[in-house]
């Protein structure tokens, strides 16, 4: 067999891969809207605030109770540590213009 026909064969193997999840994503997000009003009840009941999107540190995991320098709470001058605060900004109600 040819390199070319392996690496075609490669690539719609791939394809067909995503399109297959592509299609169950679709279906599957059918299903989950129908379990959207519990969980907006639930939250509305237990008085849930923000939404956890990473473990690692606190002020990653509650983003609207983190402040500007948590980052650096060990040394003004160390750099961040955890890969999570690098994806995140800090929300806009404590971000404030520059000092300079």
């Amino acid at each position: 067999m040819r390199n070319s026909s392996l690496l075609f064969m490669y690539l719609s193997s791939g394809v067909l891969l995503l399109s297959l999840s592509l299609v169950h994503a679709f279906f599957s997000a059918r299903g989950q809207q129908e379990n959207l009003g519990e969980k907006a009840a639930l939250v509305k009941t237990l008085q849930l605030t923000d939404l956890c999107l990473f473990i690692e540190a606190r002020y990653t995991r509650h983003l609207s109770q983190a402040d500007l320098n948590t980052a650096f709470q060990d040394h003004p001058l160390s750099l961040e540590h955890f890969p999570s605060g690098s994806f995140t900004q800090p929300p806009k109600g404590i971000a404030h213009e520059k000092l300079d």
